[in-house]
Parts: C-alpha cells; structure tokens; sequence
C-alpha cells in the first residue's frame, strides 16, 4: 500500500470515527472487528449516548455485511466458562446517559459475514431504537485495537438463546 493510500485510509478512519448524533442518540468511539481474515463472525463496539429526558432502548440492529445481525452479551456460566446470548430485549439507554458496547459484555454481533471486514474501511450499520427509531452509522474497521477485554468472535460458537 502506497503512502497515500495509507494516508487516506487513515483519514477516513478518524472521520468515520468522529461521533454520530441523531434524534438525541449518540455513538461515540465505534469499531467493528473479526478475529481474522475469512472469520464467518465479527462484532461492533461502541458507546451509545441519550442526550434526551426519556429513557430508551437499543433493540436491533441490520447491516449488509452480514446474513444475520443480533444484540449480544456475554453470560458468566461459572467456573471461567462464559456464554455468548442473544438479548431479544436489547440494551436499555437510560435518559441523559450512557451504556457502552464493549468487548468481553454487550455488543452487536455480525453472523454470515457476506464479505470480509478490512482494515481502515467501513461497515454501514442501521441501528433500531424503541423511540428514536432507526439511525445509520458508518463504523470504522479496526482490526489491531485490543481494548475492554477480549473474547474472540471468531472462533466462539454462536447457538440460539435458550
């Protein structure tokens, strides 16, 4: 990769990065990753803001990137087993705060990735919340960045909720 393709990939990056405000909702610090090149799985991350008086909830999410897009968590099964869920009611946002999708809890899971997630690229996300509707966002691919844990997506079963 030249230099200039570096560097607008680079600046893509930051601008794909910076904050997006809709209807009072806000998404800060958003990423997307696999755990490898050719993964069948990846995952966004990201901290959602609600900068209204009424307490909300983030209850789907849709992308091309992938056959199937669901909320998910983690679960402590006990003796250092955790479990990947579904969370069908999706994650509350209460009024004037904050709930963050990280690595190791809650996050919005990629299943039948339809092509791969590559570096420095974007992956465009319609995220569905129970008031402020549907917002798109454009999250930023990052492969590298190993914050708030790490489980890996790629190699995890993903089963139905029981």
């Amino acid at each position: 990769m030249s230099f200039t393709s570096k560097l607008l990939a680079a600046a893509a990056a930051v601008t794909f990065a910076l904050p997006a405000l809709a209807d009072g909702m806000m998404i800060n610090d958003a990423y997307a990753r696999t755990a490898m090149k050719g993964a069948k799985s990846g995952a966004a991350f990201m901290q959602i803001m609600n900068h209204t008086d009424s307490d909300d909830r983030l209850i789907g999410a849709s992308s091309e990137i992938a056959k199937k897009v669901e909320l998910h968590t983690h679960k402590d099964m006990g003796d250092g087993v955790m479990k990947m869920m579904h969370v069908k009611e999706g994650f509350a946002i209460p009024a004037g705060g904050m709930h963050a999708l990280a690595r190791g809890g809650d996050h919005v899971m990629f299943m039948g990735l339809t092509q791969d997630m590559i570096a420095g690229e974007s992956v465009e996300v319609t995220l569905m919340f129970e008031k402020a509707g549907e917002i798109v966002v454009q999250i930023p691919v990052d492969l590298e960045r190993r914050d708030h844990g790490g489980m890996d997506h790629g190699t995890m079963g993903h089963s139905k909720s029981e």
